[in-house]
């Protein structure tokens, strides 16, 4: 396949006879073959397709898990004692 004259990738002019893209380096195998514009392989079509739903099923509902700052509080308050021991301890 011959190089098109405008990348479709980035956008760029392409010289004629040219292997890849000069900016973006997309070339027959990258972007510029008929596969590149192939069917989404889960079947959905670009327009089908619903990001938010897509964000929701990869990243959940946005909620950050709750936390218990009180357990890491105690453990410091444990290592400051255990510290404090050792030192008075040591000889």
């Amino acid at each position: 396949m011959s190089a098109p004259p405008v990348c479709p990738i980035c956008g760029a002019r392409v010289p004629p006879h040219a292997r890849a893209c000069p900016d973006c380096g997309s070339d027959e195998h990258t972007g510029w073959s008929a596969a590149a514009y192939e069917p989404r392989p889960d079947g959905i079509s670009d327009e089908e397709f619903d990001y938010a739903e897509f964000v929701q099923r990869e990243f959940g509902n946005g909620q950050k898990p709750k936390t218990h700052p009180w357990k890491f509080t105690a453990a410091c308050i444990v290592f400051l004692i255990i510290l404090a021991l050792v030192l008075l301890l040591l000889p």
